[in-house]
């Protein structure tokens, strides 16, 4: 039997969060937020009370024990409400990257980090991006070098979310690094680094082109000394750990996407309802009408995948229904598809808008600047995606790979 129904749970969850970021994140409060390059503490803070920080992480660990579809619900509404998708970033960083470190890491980075983070009282976020790529996590020059009693960490990590806010609430990141180059991906570890740790340098934070309220920086760890309690997982997973960050980040990425493009359609039909051009609505030209029919139903299309496929997940770790790489499969194709789905939809509403739709004063520049972070590589780029989606489906005897 197909069911394509939320729970009775899962409804009043959407209703409940939603009426929240009505009150506490509007447009307004969105463009302010976009301009003084903040999120403001008691936004954090409340939601950490509603339970939305570390959400997948289980009860006993400060978590909500949330599941994908209820999570994905999540991400949804807040790209809705911030479609600059800044407070997105730093929800979904904590509740993919945060479950991927819970599932493997000790008792000492619950405390020290992860329950701190459930309550908006500390960070947790990823560190993968080198200044040599970012999509090949293989070729990293990051190193790790055992010691007695942990690691030693080397390496530069660049373009990573949230910097600022680690620095001034606590908290650290998810680095993976080689400490055996000779076996390949299969030679690399991954720890938790807290980003106070002796040797750890935030070397700037970047003037990004959007998603300006949440901070985007780099850092350079030399000689970093990195307990044996902060390791997560076993020796040489790092690689696969990463994978498994990247496939929960995608998910939610591309929920965010399709909720801030929600947005831009409901602006731009409340707009074409008002604006009148040779006597009657701009709603009433069939032109227009054609190019909403057309987006709406792409729109409706990439909803229905990313759910299927939050669905796909929680069956994956509920019951083992499907395969790791039957996931990431689709996984991929959610983010191939959300983001461009999201910039073209703020690109074609903002021309309805005219003159007013390339001023500062529409909200959807701020939408337009936000998702494209995500077309051009934040959680993957577009051409690794379709890799991932060619090689699962015509099979891996035929993709062409390096000598």
């Amino acid at each position: 039997m197909i069911d394509f129904s939320f729970t009775e749970e899962q409804d009043l969850f959407r209703e409940a969060i939603k009426e929240w970021l009505a009150k506490n994140m509007s447009l307004e409060q969105v463009r302010e937020n976009d301009e003084k390059h903040e999120l403001p503490k008691d936004i954090i803070k409340g939601m950490g009370d509603l339970g939305l920080l570390c959400m997948t992480l289980p009860e006993e660990h400060g978590g909500a024990g949330a599941d994908w579809v209820t999570t994905t619900i999540a991400a949804e509404e807040l790209g809705y409400a911030d479609i600059s998708v800044a407070l997105p970033v730093f929800f979904l960083v904590q509740a993919s990257w945060g479950y991927v470190v819970d599932k493997y890491c000790t008792d000492a980075v619950r405390d020290d980090c992860l329950r701190k983070a459930a309550r908006g009282e500390s960070f947790i976020g990823i560190g993968v991006t080198e200044p040599g790529g970012g999509s090949d996590v293989a070729a990293f020059k990051t190193n790790l070098k055992k010691t007695d009693d942990g690691w030693v960490m080397n390496g530069e990590k660049t373009y990573i979310s949230g910097t600022a806010e680690c620095q001034e609430i606590g908290g650290g990141y998810f680095v993976s690094g080689y400490n055996d180059r000779s076996k390949g991906h299969r030679g690399m570890t991954a720890v938790y680094m807290p980003l106070d740790a002796p040797g750890v340098e935030v070397t700037k934070r970047f003037d990004n082109f959007g998603r300006m309220a949440i901070s985007t920086g780099g850092f350079k760890m030399t000689d970093v000394k990195v307990p044996e309690e902060y390791q997560i997982g076993e020796t040489g997973r790092g690689f696969y750990l990463t994978m498994e960050g990247f496939d929960a980040a995608r998910l939610l990425v591309s929920a965010s996407c399709v909720g801030a493009a929600q947005r831009a359609l409901e602006l731009g039909v409340e707009y074409l309802k008002e604006r009148q051009a040779f006597g009657q609505p701009l709603a009433m030209y069939q032109g227009i009408q054609f190019d909403l029919a057309d987006m709406a139903a792409h729109h409706e299309a990439v909803k229905s995948l990313i759910y299927r496929t939050a669905w796909m997940i929680d069956q994956k770790y509920q019951n083992e229904t499907f395969s790791a790489l039957e996931c990431a499969k689709y996984l991929s194709m959610c983010k191939y598809l959300a983001p461009h789905l999201a910039l073209d939809t703020f690109r074609r509403v903002m021309y309805w808008f005219g003159a007013y739709g390339y001023s500062k004063e529409c909200p959807l520049e701020m939408g337009l600047r936000g998702v494209m972070s995500y077309c051009i590589g934040a959680e993957g780029t577009s051409n690794v995606q379709k890799i991932v989606i060619s090689r699962e489906t015509i099979g891996r005897d035929w993709i062409r790979t390096q000598s």
